[in-house]
């Protein structure tokens, strides 16, 4: 298998599993789910600002009640965990926005944009349920 449909098959598993996995550290750790989707949104809101800004506001919006839901379900001990949880998560995405819309390569760039609007459906699956 080539590097590159090697890539392209586990981007696929990845993008097939994220609503499972989203219930499944929903179910284990409730608070490990809020704050990484805390810091995937963070980045989504930033990136829209320079690519789109009029949907940065439904994204803060969304933001906002996934830190509600991480306030109400953190354990004041695991603050300094969640922060750092939030802020990966964030970088994780960051980078994912920035591949998809800066990347010469069309290939990763696709796929790059197809597993970060992944990663925000199982964020937004999380404020639904």
């Amino acid at each position: 298998m080539t590097r590159c449909s090697t890539h392209l098959a586990m981007t696929a598993a990845a993008l097939l599993a994220a609503p499972a996995a989203a219930q499944t550290t929903l179910a284990l750790d409730p608070a490990l789910a809020f704050a990484d989707c805390a810091g995937r949104y963070s980045a989504t809101m930033e990136h829209q600002w320079l690519t789109a800004p009029p949907l940065s506001a439904g994204t803060a919006s969304r933001r906002a009640e996934m830190l509600g839901l991480l306030d109400a379900a953190a354990d004041p001990d695991r603050q300094g965990a969640l922060l750092h949880r939030r802020i990966e998560a964030k970088v994780a995405q960051a980078d994912l926005l920035a591949r998809g819309t800066f990347s010469r390569d069309a290939g990763q760039a696709e796929r790059a944009n197809r597993l970060a609007a992944a990663q925000l459906a199982r964020c937004e699956a999380l404020l639904l349920s």
